[in-house]
């Protein structure tokens, strides 16, 4: 005679009904972290997507505004690289450009001494011993040559710092080679760093564009006459007039070049923005018109008369679409 079959107990069905529970939650858990996992692929995807738009279009108006600048100065809408913005939609971007000619900074490879000594002391805000000092270290660093200036430094003078690099002997490949000068300072360097150059070529600068930094290195002028003149010079720009010369530039102005400064800003509708900064020089090479002496991303921060430019490259290339980097 065959035992009685017994049904489950309460607790045998309460357990179950928990394990049931415990499985129900887990597989909820895990729905939901491939679903925020699939939106958060999404949004990148997305966002990577509005990137590229907004960098193509920016570098797309860099090559605009260098067309604009080589055509004909007698047409009345023609460009010039005198930094005010140019602004227009294309496609979905919002995009604004401006330019400045190279020789509104200062060249660290070309300028005269005083006037090295004069960003240092009047922008950088060092005592004029200290600015003599550095002007000197950096005229040892870019000749080619050993011999030490008065104030200046050579091997032996980095070496007894605990350096364990010497001067380059050489012209100065990128502004930011400046911050391996001996005495140069980052806070000094943020200071002036804005207001240089290595691609003027010129022992001075042009007053016409440049920046109100560049203008304060001027020996012997000051910022009330500087201001005036800022003034002075954007009421012409306003009303399409020649740019008055500036009084203080004495021997150290210089007309523009055609190097330009560009940089161009392209915003998505969901606020992606790019930066591009370039400093372009015309060519005469039909299949290169165009050779990019920088090509980096800017910071939005920046201003198209003082672009940052501690980390910008010295490599040459062409912006015919075959060169860019």
């Amino acid at each position: 005679m065959r035992a009685p079959q017994r049904s489950p107990s309460n607790a045998e069905a309460g357990i179950a009904l928990i394990a049931v529970l415990w499985l129900t939650v887990l597989l909820t858990v895990i729905a939901g972290g491939f679903a925020f996992s699939m939106r958060s692929e999404a949004l990148a995807a997305r966002n990577a997507l509005s990137f590229a738009a907004a960098r193509a279009a920016a570098d797309g108006a860099v090559e605009r505004a260098a067309y604009e600048l080589q055509r004909s100065r007698s047409l009345t809408d023609a460009w010039s690289a005198d930094g005010a913005p140019h602004a227009w939609q294309e496609g979905d971007a919002s995009i604004t450009a401006a330019a400045v000619d190279e020789s509104a900074k200062i060249d660290l490879n070309a300028a005269a001494e005083p006037l090295l000594k004069g960003l240092l002391h009047n922008v950088g805000g060092v005592d004029a011993e200290t600015a003599q000092r550095l002007a000197d270290a950096i005229g040892d660093w870019r000749d080619p040559d050993d011999l030490r200036r008065p104030n200046g430094a050579e091997d032996a003078d980095y070496r007894a710092a605990g350096l364990k690099y010497g001067p380059a002997n050489a012209a100065f490949d990128t502004v930011g080679e400046l911050q391996r000068v001996l005495g140069m300072s980052p806070a000094l360097f943020a200071k002036i760093g804005d207001s240089l150059t290595v691609y003027s070529g010129r022992p001075g600068v042009n007053p016409a564009t440049a920046a109100r930094s560049v203008l304060l290195a001027l020996p012997g002028v000051t910022p009330e006459a500087v201001d005036a003149y800022i003034a002075q010079r954007k009421e012409a720009v306003a009303n399409k007039l020649p740019v008055p010369p500036f009084p203080g530039a004495q021997g150290f102005a210089t007309g523009a070049i055609p190097v330009w400064r560009i940089r161009a800003e392209a915003t998505m509708p969901d606020g992606v923005t790019f930066v591009r900064d370039a400093v372009l020089r015309p060519s005469a090479d039909p299949k290169r018109p165009v050779v990019a002496l920088l090509w980096q991303e800017g910071s939005r921060v920046a201003s198209t008369n003082r672009p940052g430019n501690a980390g910008e490259s010295s490599s040459a290339a062409s912006i015919d679409g075959t060169g860019t980097q």
